[in-house]
């Protein structure tokens, strides 16, 4: 099959009901466009407010493949600014975080506030009466927060954050809920990087046919303890059990592994053994007696897959982000998270599970993703197999919302999610340079 030209938008070639083309992968032409249609047009998930929680602290990131800088200026107001000098290029934060009234680019010395504008450069004679400042300061996103969680896009008629999370503001909510008001903290990265295409990720974040097979070692390491243990019940016919699939609207997707877990402390006896959970969990059992096993339970996560498209993934108490290099690179960012307000062995715990799935579950899958990208890089093997589930009767059901549920091995993510895709990359090019944001947005 010829791909045409994608400015030609002709996506009906290459997204099916049953299957979606290789390209889709493998094509870098798609990908330039993906920067513009899908991580410029949408609302693209950037950082935690608790990564900057004063006034003048920074942090530094990418929206798509564009460099950024997310601040709270000295307002007390988030921005999203270019990380890119106005005058010659260069980048002027070449630090993760830190705190910054001023960013003064290493070049030649051009210096910006944290809201943007240009404050000064080195010897301003020379520049003469007509350089106006004003148009010269860094150029800055639209930016919304929702419950600490801050998102950028560079379309100035995107709808509200809360109208583009649609139902899954919902499960967010439940996710935040569980800890009854408390905030919660977000720790350092935990960076992995795999030779494969972003969407490879977003296709795996909702896939509950792969558990069985692809994490075999977890189950049998569970299984060495004589129990049952957490995603054992992925290896005893998911197909027929509780869990359930959900494409949610505007591309998100989740997995609610819950209906497993049936009373509290469930989620903590579930769990795979960990280095020193037995010491911690004596301390918390003493000390707190009758009140233990609710807090155990929040040491844990919540059993909730929540992904929201293009770029974030709530995965147990973890934080994961989807940061695309190239077509065929991609880096998963994992954040820990505490909770202000829990004894600190509970947060303990916490930061300790990072020791158990990113480390032990999600190599298996960055190893599919790599071995998938290779596979796809055959061209005369077009197709990409999406239809598990697909005209079964009674296999699916749709609300009143439009959320669509169906079994937890079930491809109706994907499906969905790629109708959201061809929408998006269909849509016209516009001017995206968000020139007209004057303000940034308080925390909600």
């Amino acid at each position: 099959m010829k791909l045409t030209n994608v400015n030609e938008n002709n996506w009906d070639e290459l997204i099916k009901h049953d299957r979606v083309h290789q390209k889709l992968y493998t094509n870098q032409e798609i990908f330039a466009e993906e920067m513009t249609k899908i991580f410029a047009m949408t609302w693209v998930y950037l950082a935690h407010e608790s990564e900057v929680p004063n006034v003048n602290d920074y942090k530094t990131g990418y929206l798509g493949s564009r460099p950024i800088i997310v601040t709270r200026d000295r307002h007390d107001e988030f921005r999203v600014l270019f990380n890119r000098c106005t005058h010659r290029g260069a980048t002027v934060c070449r630090s993760d975080r830190g705190s910054a009234k001023v960013f003064t680019c290493p070049y030649h010395g051009w210096n910006f506030k944290n809201n943007g504008d240009l404050a000064g450069v080195p010897w301003p004679k020379a520049y003469g009466a007509d350089f106006d400042t004003s148009e010269w300061g860094l150029k800055q996103a639209r930016v919304e927060s929702y419950r600490g969680f801050i998102f950028g896009t560079l379309n100035l008629n995107a709808p509200s954050l809360v109208d583009y999370l649609g139902p899954a503001r919902e499960l967010l909510d439940q996710w935040l809920d569980r800890y009854d008001g408390k905030k919660i903290v977000v720790g350092n990265a935990h960076r992995m990087v795999y030779k494969g295409n972003w969407k490879l990720t977003f296709d795996n974040a909702a896939d509950g046919y792969h558990v069985s097979f692809s994490h075999r070692s977890l189950f049998e390491t569970a299984g060495r303890m004589g129990e049952d243990k957490d995603m054992s019940y992925f290896a005893e016919s998911p197909d027929y059990g509780p869990m359930v699939v959900q494409y949610l609207g505007n591309g998100h997707t989740f997995i609610d592994q819950r209906p497993n877990y049936k009373n509290i402390g469930d989620f903590w006896k579930q769990q795979r053994p960990q280095p020193g959970r037995e010491v911690y969990e004596e301390i918390i059992r003493e000390r707190y007696q009758d009140a233990a096993d609710g807090l155990l339970d929040q040491a844990i996560g919540a059993q909730m897959y929540l992904n929201i498209f293009p770029n974030l993934c709530l995965i147990g108490n973890q934080i994961q982000v989807i940061q695309p290099h190239a077509v065929d690179k991609t880096e998963l960012i994992w954040y820990s998270t505490t909770v202000e307000g829990l004894p600190e062995e509970i947060n303990m715990l916490r930061m300790r599970t990072q020791e158990d799935f990113p480390a032990f579950g999600e190599p298996d899958d960055m190893t599919n993703f790599e071995e998938c990208h290779l596979g796809l890089t055959i061209p005369e093997v077009e197709w990409v197999h999406t239809g598990r589930g697909l005209g079964v009767s009674g296999r699916q059901t749709v609300d009143e919302r439009g959320v669509v549920s169906g079994p937890v091995t079930d491809e109706l993510h994907i499906r969905n999610y790629y109708q959201e895709w061809k929408r998006l990359m269909s849509q016209p090019t516009t001017k995206t340079i968000c020139e007209n944001v004057k303000g940034g947005v308080s925390s909600l």
